[in-house]
């Protein structure tokens, strides 16, 4: 039996919940015997409050997972079901989920630090993501290859065995489903490594979908640290996939251990996105949406824009309605669960000394922030001292060889650079090794799609990744094709045109 402690609340005294597992469930290594393993705590970065503690799966019961896995896979208990079958239990898992998300939504407030508002939206959309790839099946088709003769040639997209995934810290369910939900609707079984910063939700998910009808041993997390647990798992030989969201250092590792293995790989990685306004955008418009890509989840996002470029004739008025913006949305954070609260705290204590001195090497001129909340909240009081909070950051005048300007930063903190023309915008744009993501604001039509076209961004392009995520190129990476050849000819025809050593000089097999 295992027991967990979680806290749902900001204070030790608010309610507690506490979850007993005495079956297999998503600790499957609960039930491997006796033996010492190692635990680490879950802590709330609003309070550094201890949440809960993880038990950490040891290098056999990782071993022993993944061999169920691949057994689960093997007996065809998934593998094998109707593509019907698949999409009514994916149907069932986001049926299932709708009614959690207010609890969900909590518990990732909890675990991240990113506001209850913010949670509350995210997780509202997780069972479209279940519902799409349930459709997906029900209507995605084989194809009949054209050939010579009479053969027939008919071509499945069959799944891929045992895949691993990776996920982050910054949206620790969306990330999980979005990768999830395609691998089981190809009818793989998956093994899922949550970030240790914050696994909860993941752990809560897998039970979940146990308990809408997926089968023992198809769909596994095994909390543990990265650099241990991840590595072990995507270094095993019966892994066929792996599926990470990291930065890009991370995914260089693990891409090199994955090509030694022959298995397939995605990676979504690091960012550093460009939003561009020209002179004719709607003010408004631009600058809340510049606020939104630069301030959503504390900056903690792979998209997040974190290079404005403003073009010379409303540089001005911009900048003096953003900067309005960016003090409105620092008066109004809070306690993460309060629903006002604007924007919540980074990850750690790690991360916001990462942050502070990234900031404090700068070349750039700071106008706004700069540093870590102190103080209690004027929005509620909250005290600001007890939790990994940073202050919304703008930098102006900086150089485009900056360690902000071409190093992901994964915080609050945006810098400013002014542009003349088309030409330079795009090029100032595109002055960064990363191409996952980009926004333009432009009442030109034409000027958007040119500029569109001409910005090296929107996915996992230069440094930013490998493979793609969501959609119809999501299910066929996690499944492959299976070209099948049938001779439909009568036996009489076969016996007479298909005796490739008969004695005949002539070749009189099918091309």
């Amino acid at each position: 039996m295992l027991l967990r402690t979680i806290r749902l609340g900001a204070k030790p005294s608010m309610q507690t919940r506490r979850f007993h597992r005495d079956r297999y469930g998503p600790y499957p290594y609960v039930n491997l015997g006796e033996g010492n393993r190692e635990q680490f705590p879950v802590i709330n970065p609003a309070s550094g409050e201890e949440l809960c503690q993880i038990v950490s799966p040891t290098s056999a019961d990782v071993k022993a997972a993944i061999e169920k896995a691949q057994v689960a896979f093997d007996s065809g208990v998934w593998s094998k079901a109707s593509a019907i079958h698949r999409s009514q239990v994916l149907s069932k898992i986001a049926r299932a989920l709708e009614r959690r998300i207010p609890e969900f939504a909590q518990i990732e407030t909890l675990q991240t630090g990113r506001t209850i508002r913010e949670m509350n939206v995210q997780l509202g959309r997780l069972p479209e993501w279940l519902d799409y790839y349930a459709a997906l099946l029900r209507t995605t088709n084989a194809y009949v290859a054209p050939t010579q003769g009479k053969l027939l040639n008919y071509v499945q997209r069959v799944p891929l065995g045992v895949v691993a995934q990776i996920t982050p810290f910054n949206h620790p369910l969306l990330i999980a489903i979005k990768k999830i939900a395609p691998a089981l609707a190809a009818g793989n079984s998956v093994i899922v490594k949550p970030s240790e910063l914050a696994p909860i939700t993941v752990l809560e998910f897998a039970e979940l979908a146990a308990e809408a009808g997926v089968p023992e041993g198809v769909l596994t997390v095994l909390p543990g640290l990265g650099s241990v647990t991840g590595t072990e798992i995507v270094q095993n030989p019966l892994i066929r996939k792996v599926d990470i969201t990291a930065g890009t250092q991370t995914g260089r590792a693990i891409g090199s251990i994955v090509g030694s293995n022959l298995a397939s790989f995605t990676a979504e990685l690091g960012g550093k996105a460009p939003i561009v306004v020209f002179n004719d955008a709607d003010l408004i418009s631009s600058v809340n949406g510049a606020a939104f890509a630069a301030f959503v989840a504390s900056g903690q996002t792979c998209v997040s824009g974190t290079r404005i470029l403003i073009q010379n004739d409303i540089y001005d008025t911009f900048m003096s309605l953003f900067n309005e913006k960016v003090e409105s949305i620092k008066r109004r954070m809070g306690n993460p669960l309060n629903p006002r609260s604007t924007m919540g705290t980074v990850i750690s204590t790690d991360h916001l000394k990462r942050i502070e001195d990234m900031v404090m090497r700068t070349s750039g001129k700071i106008t706004i922030g700069g540093g870590r909340m102190t103080g209690t909240s004027d929005l509620d009081g909250f005290d600001f001292s007890t939790g990994s909070f940073y202050s919304p950051t703008v930098i102006v005048d900086i150089e485009t060889e900056d360690e902000l300007w071409k190093e992901e930063v994964f915080g609050p903190v945006v810098v400013v650079r002014r542009f003349q023309d088309e030409a330079e915008g795009i090029a100032l744009a595109n002055s960064c090794k990363y191409g996952l993501g980009a926004g333009i604001w432009t009442s030109d039509l034409s000027r958007a799609h040119r500029v569109a076209a001409e910005i090296q961004a929107g996915g996992g392009m230069k440094e930013s990744g490998i493979g793609r995520e969501n959609g119809l190129e999501a299910f066929h990476a996690y499944s492959q094709s299976k070209s099948t050849i049938v001779n439909i000819a009568p036996p009489e025809e076969t016996r007479s045109t298909d005796d490739w050593f008969s004695d005949s000089p002539e070749g009189k097999r099918y091309g």
